[in-house]
């Protein structure tokens, strides 16, 4: 091909090509600028609650850049005094049974009630762009668009159960930036409900109706685990299937021992799509935190979250400067070799590899 059939062949391909994936890619350039802002403004802009300072001062928490990673301890330990406030409400179920519409419903709700709301949902990462796929702001466009609601999606990356490791720090964050009420959503796959679990008051198990049999299409532990059991989809032809689920649901709940925090788990049903019902779930998420605040459970219950994380952030950090010790990563590979061939067990690589040491 000559040359000039060539430059024709480029223009013609950039005249066919958008400028960008997404169009507001510049304008999003614009406010989040490269160089972050000092330490001091990204509190002060947190303590306003401006939303795009609480954005950057996420992604510095998420970042796994050794600048970022200090600046974010000294950010979250800013913000600890000003945290502690919020209501947490965790919510999962598998993928399908509507937790962004349900989301979204009881946020408009919320929003109705005059109080601000932030909405942390654990999306699955894009293994190529390691990024959020399924995008929860294009999921909750109405909420989105609500003054006093913020929607952070964050990639789940490779921690375990598709959590982001970071996401209990961003809930501070969100408390410090005035947020009365935080939902966390999760993928509803893998251990992720653990997870949340571990860094809300209350978790909400959404279900959907006649999905088959309903007493053995999910594991025992997440249901022992949900504060609210919440059969979504009760509208139209599915409402009598709804109902069916709910009476199995309360049977089955009477099986399980009660729960330390005296609190009796609720079995509910509601249409997020019409919005049916969730006036009702949220009384109820009221007086579950009325009845742990009264009890006293609800502070304990942090106390042993916050010991949780301690341990958890302990042996993370033990790994990272394991990693890191020179001459790990060689002997790691070897001896990793070794175990898969069936030639070293794994109890006597580890042995060998924790001696590096000292």
């Amino acid at each position: 091909m000559k040359e000039k059939d060539k430059k024709t062949a480029r223009d013609q391909s950039k005249a066919s090509s958008p400028a960008s994936i997404n169009p507001r890619a510049a304008e999003n350039l614009r406010r989040f600028p490269k160089r972050l802002p000092p330490l001091a403004d990204l509190i002060a802009g947190i303590r306003a609650g401006n939303h795009v300072i609480l954005s950057q001062a996420i992604t510095v928490v998420e970042s796994e850049s050794p600048r970022h990673q200090a600046l974010a301890r000294e950010l979250v330990e800013a913000c600890l005094p000003y945290s502690g406030s919020a209501l947490r409400i965790g919510i999962t179920g598998s993928p399908g049974v509507g937790k962004s519409t349900f989301i979204e419903a009881l946020g408009q709700h919320i929003h109705e009630l005059d109080q601000q709301i932030a909405v942390l949902a654990i999306d699955p990462s894009s293994h190529l762009s390691r990024g959020s796929i399924l995008g929860d702001k294009t999921r909750m466009e109405t909420l989105s668009n609500y003054p006093g609601a913020f929607i952070r999606p964050s990639p789940a990356g490779s921690s375990l159960g598709g959590v982001a490791r970071k996401t209990r720090e961003t809930i501070l964050l969100c408390e410090a930036a005035g947020f009365q009420n935080i939902l966390v959503e999760t993928v509803g796959v893998g251990q992720s409900e653990m997870a949340v679990h571990s860094m809300v008051d209350c978790f909400l198990l959404l279900l959907l109706p006649g999905a088959g049999d309903e007493l053995q299409g999910i594991k025992r532990g997440i249901v022992e685990m949900a504060d609210l059991v919440i059969v979504n989809k009760a509208d139209g032809n599915r409402a009598t299937l709804a109902k069916e689920a709910r009476q199995q649901y309360r049977n089955a709940l009477h099986l399980l021992p009660p729960k330390e925090s005296g609190w009796t788990p609720q079995v509910m049903t509601c249409s997020a799509l019409e919005k049916q019902g969730i006036d009702v779930i949220w009384e109820r998420i009221q007086d579950f935190y009325r009845s742990l605040s009264d009890n006293g459970y609800l502070a304990e219950q942090r106390r042993q979250q916050a010991r949780y994380w301690l341990e958890e952030s302990i042996n993370d950090q033990l790994r990272q400067h394991f990693l890191k010790t020179p001459g790990v990563a060689e002997e790691l590979a070897r001896r990793e070799a070794a175990v898969l061939e069936g030639r070293e067990s794994p109890f006597r690589a580890a042995q060998a590899l924790l001696k590096l040491l000292g």
